[in-house]
């Protein structure tokens, strides 16, 4: 008998080729967690980039934006009354729609990320200075148009 290059396939590869062993090949799951593995930073940095976008936009719109009133008592409290609101809240959607735009696009993400953590840090400090509008029940919320504080009346 003579040997070839090839050897001899099974019964089973010669009738069902399509049919491979999970061990031999890869599930589409398993494809799919590696084509996302390899992308996960760039969509997680692109997603929270439109959230920003979105919600700069909003301020730049006078009573667009539900958590305006909070924002806007916010950074009066923080500048100590210094910046008015007719500045200070065109002032932060321009912020957070350049944020946004930074990691949407790509470009300037370090300064982006230094605006970033900066905004978040008055976010975060606005728990502690607004504690009557931040927090009801104690959950943050985002004052009187919060779902959490409006009650709809029962059906009778």
């Amino acid at each position: 008998m003579l040997q070839t290059s090839h050897p001899r396939r099974l019964l089973r590869d010669r009738l069902l080729p399509a049919v491979r062993t999970p061990s031999a090949r890869r599930t589409a799951t398993q494809r799919a967690a590696e084509y996302y593995r390899a992308r996960s930073t760039a969509v997680l940095r692109i997603s929270v980039g439109v959230l920003y976008c979105w919600f700069g936009v909003l301020k730049l719109f006078p009573a667009g934006s539900p958590a305006e009133e909070i924002a806007a008592a916010a950074m009066t409290k923080l500048t100590g009354g210094q910046l008015p609101t007719t500045v200070s809240m065109p002032l932060l959607g321009a912020a957070e729609t350049l944020i946004g735009l930074a990691l949407v696009t790509g470009l300037l993400v370090r300064p982006a990320l230094m605006l970033f953590f900066g905004h978040m840090t008055g976010v975060f400090v606005t728990l502690a200075l607004l504690p009557g509008q931040m927090w009801h029940h104690g959950v943050p919320t985002l004052g009187e148009r919060s779902p959490c504080r409006t009650r709809r009346p029962r059906p009778a």
